[in-house]
């Protein structure tokens, strides 16, 4: 058995994410101590890289929590297919080394087919969607639903306006070298919090932090973010973990 602290620095999921999962009921600790120490086992870290796994997919921790806790729910398939995607992660980047490796010596022989296709991002999309049609009557799921059903277009084009607006004032800040724990920073990432419960779903601290590692991790997102200033997706990455912590 681990304490808390133990947990956290074995996973590398900070104390405060722990705390607030066994708050919501997603990863209950084994036991906890007279003294109030909270305790976590073989079981409780099984769990944990399932929740992990998930959070790659995108799913709230509403929709996790719903998954893990179907009695239908397979561990074991579930593990076998994320050894799979990392099995494609790898074979991906030791294709790119070698790519990178030829042209630093001098090969011309360029392979674009490699650069297009990520065959692990195919993979996880496709298991993302099986998931989604298995529990796609999650709440929080249905809620993104109802809020977004009855949008025209002119409501998609006043969402996305907005949402272009916060970004730019985000690259503003980049550009302008500002702290990303300053207090301007900081309220920003709280309007931007706000404007996705407002317009899309509940933005839970979890659910932003996940965001945040997104824009860095995704070079989709990342590529999206820069286009409004250069630095703008790693400034915001950084003002919202500091804002989650």
């Amino acid at each position: 058995m681990k304490t808390v602290k133990e947990f956290a620095a074995l996973t590398g999921v900070s104390i405060r994410t722990l705390h607030y999962y066994d708050e919501i009921g997603l990863l209950r600790p084994a036991s906890v101590t007279d003294s109030g120490y909270r305790l976590y086992g073989q079981q409780e870290l099984e769990r944990l890289q399932q929740i992990l796994f998930l959070r790659e997919l995108r799913f709230s921790l509403k929709e996790i929590a719903q998954i893990l806790d179907d009695p239908t729910f397979d561990k074991r398939q579930a593990l076998h297919q994320h050894r799979q995607l990392l099995l494609l992660q790898r074979q991906r980047l030791d294709e790119l080394i070698r790519l990178a490796d030829n042209t630093l010596k001098g090969g011309s022989q360029m392979n674009f087919d490699l650069l297009k296709h990520d065959p692990a991002r195919v993979m996880q999309e496709e298991y993302a969607n099986e998931v989604r049609q298995r529990w796609g009557n999650t709440e929080a799921y249905a809620e993104s639903q109802r809020k977004t059903a009855g949008y025209q277009k002119s409501d998609w084009q006043n969402l996305l306006s907005g949402m272009e607006s916060i970004f730019d004032r985000f690259a503003d800040l980049a550009r302008e070298g500002a702290d990303p724990a300053s207090t301007e920073a900081q309220e920003l990432v709280e309007n931007w919090r706000d404007y996705i419960s407002e317009n899309m779903y509940t933005c839970t601290p979890e659910i932003l932090h996940g965001l945040g590692q997104m824009y860095v991790c995704d070079e989709r997102f990342t590529k999206n973010l820069d286009s409004h200033g250069e630095g703008c997706a790693q400034f915001m990455s950084r003002a919202i973990d500091i804002y989650c912590k």
